[in-house]
Formats: structure tokens, sequence, C-alpha cells
């Protein structure tokens, strides 16, 4: 089981060295904007390392929505993204599910999930695994419970997608850990990456706030459940830097190991 952290993207290697992290995300442009990625001078030294990359694309993407202005650019830009991504050779792409306005029906955000892909196919495919992430907050959103998450599945059901488990999110979305992976499961048939993240938030409470593992509201020991029984990679985006990610990282080799 392979555990990392989100990194900054300068030097995403010497950032894993330091954390001692076998894995690493990192986005490839601002993710609160709309440009497209440029391609990195370490690409190859990137695709060469013993480190697993995963790229998550911009915060600003959601092509569920019905507003035309957001949604189609979403398509590209995340297009994009996944172009990118496949330069560096990583090993798959996150996005947030996203979500409709308020008023909006949500039946035509998980159909607009699937135009997504039925436009990228329309250019090849995406290049590398496309990585749907649970979300913590909103009522009209395509993937914070699980009977929504259901129904996006089965409208991108043509398509391979994957799933990338948020544990701060699902917990501040409303769902409990417990036997969570089996529920997700269920629904989508896999469980690509884990996002190990504790919550500064509280159970239902919407809020997108992670904490370091051993902090927030969620008893650590749920978050190593999760992880156990999804027997997926680990990306922790946790606070602290350095230091509070390393810490993270080591508290889940010696929990993991302990139980091994």
């Amino acid at each position: 089981m392979r555990i990392g952290a989100h990194v900054d993207p300068t030097d995403p290697l010497a950032e894993a060295a330091a954390r001692d992290a076998e894995a690493v995300q990192f986005f490839l442009a601002d993710p609160q904007g709309w440009k497209a990625p440029k391609p990195r001078e370490d690409a190859e030294r990137l695709r060469a390392a013993d480190v697993d990359l995963y790229v998550h694309a911009p915060y600003v993407i959601n092509v569920a929505t019905l507003n035309n202005r957001i949604r189609i650019p979403s398509r590209k830009l995340l297009l994009s993204h996944a172009a990118a991504a496949a330069t560096v050779g990583a090993r798959g792409l996150i996005v947030h599910g996203g979500h409709v306005n308020a008023g909006d029906d949500l039946a035509a955000g998980f159909d607009n999930w699937r135009k997504t892909f039925a436009y990228a196919a329309d250019s090849g495919g995406f290049p590398l695994p496309i990585l749907i992430e649970n979300t913590a907050g909103g009522d009209n959103a395509c993937a914070r419970h699980l009977d929504a998450l259901a129904r996006l599945w089965d409208a991108l059901g043509d398509y391979e997608v994957g799933f990338c488990l948020d544990t701060c999110h699902a917990h501040a979305g409303g769902e409990e850990l417990l036997g969570l992976v089996d529920r997700v499961k269920a629904i989508t048939g896999r469980i690509d990456l884990i996002h190990a993240n504790n919550s500064k938030g509280t159970f239902n409470s919407g809020q997108d706030r992670h904490d370091n593992l051993t902090g927030g509201t969620i008893d650590p020991e749920l978050v190593v459940a999760v992880i156990r029984a999804a027997g997926a990679p680990v990306i922790v985006e946790t606070p602290g830097g350095v230091e509070g990610q390393a810490a993270d990282i080591a508290f889940l080799r010696g929990q993991l190991g302990a139980a091994a």
C-alpha cells in the first residue's frame, strides 16, 4: 500500500523525499484558475521516478452544471489536464463530483457527466483514469451522498470511471465511515485512491476543512479502518507542511503495520 501526500508542484519528487512518501499528488496549474497546464521540463524525470504520481484537477471545474459558461470550459479544461497528467506519468486525475445550481434538476447534472465522457471519447478518450471524488457540501451535489453517487455511476455506465474516496468529505458530507468502503464498492465496484484526512467540521456539517489524522472530529481508527478495507493507495491532504504530513504518513504506516 503506497502512502503519500498532496504537495507543492514545483518539485514533487523533492517533496516526496522530505516526507518519506511513496506517492504524491499535485496540481499542474492554478487550482482556482481556468488556464490549461504548461508542459513541465521535469516530465521525463517524473515519469521515471519510483514515486506514484497523481494529479488533482482545478477546483473550478464543474462539468455537472447547467450553466454553459462553466460546463463547456470545464469539459475542455478537464481534457487538457488529463493530457498533461498523462505526460508526467500520473496514475490518475482526480476531479470533484460537481453540482447543479439550486432549483436545477440534478438528473441533468448526471447526464452532463455522461456528456463529458462522450466529449472526451470523440477525441480518443481520456489518456489516464479519471477518479471522481466525493464532496463534502451542497444539497445539489453529484457525489456527496451515496444515493447521488449511485445515480452518477448509472449515468456513466458505458464508460470506465475511477473513484477517489475522501474521508473528511464523507464525514462532513453525512456518510458514516464505518462500513463505508463496502457501501461505496457496491455502487462503484472500485476505490482507486483514498484521500486520508481528518475533519475540522463535525459530522454532516458540509464543511470541507481538513485536519491532521490525530486531530479533528473523526476517530483516527475509523480513517485507518477505511484505508485497510479499501486496500487502495493513500494521499494525505492535511495541514502542517512537511512536518505535519510526514507525521500523518508515519502514523498510518505504524497503524497499518501493527495490524498486519
